[in-house]
């Protein structure tokens, strides 16, 4: 049994699109901060060879604004790994601009869209207690 557990989150108020967008580009910081996460390429009957995926589960969940507010904090608290998605990023188009969007962000007011945490088991269940999973 996996010592970790990966939670995403995000904003119940956002269209289908932007949900899943928001998801993939947090599932990247994910395996950016946990690369140990990572198996080994899948391979074929035909020997042909194709990229890694997590070996971890990783649930979604969804929340409005004051969740993932309350999720952010309790992270943070916990010392999680905690990877932010906010509004103001969806109308910039490259990484950059994504840091400049995000740094202008109050930090105990973020417009949070979504969130990614990582970390020991208990500590992301406390800091997502009460969340729905995602429909």
């Amino acid at each position: 049994m996996l010592e970790t557990k990966v939670a995403f989150i995000v904003r119940d108020d956002l269209p289908t699109w932007q949900r899943l967008n928001v998801v993939a580009f947090l599932a990247t910081g994910i395996a950016s901060a946990a690369p140990e996460i990572m198996g080994e390429p899948y391979v074929d009957a035909a020997g042909h060879e194709y990229g890694k995926l997590s070996g971890q589960p990783m649930l979604i969940f969804e929340a409005d604004v004051a969740g993932l507010q309350k999720a952010r904090r309790a992270g943070l608290e916990r010392e999680l790994t905690v990877l932010p998605y906010v509004f103001a990023m969806f109308s910039t188009y490259h990484d950059e601009a994504n840091r400049e969007a995000f740094l202008a962000e109050e930090p105990e007011n973020m417009n949070l869209v979504g969130l990614a945490l990582r970390g020991p088991k208990k500590p992301v269940d406390k800091a997502i207690k009460g969340l729905a999973l995602h429909k």
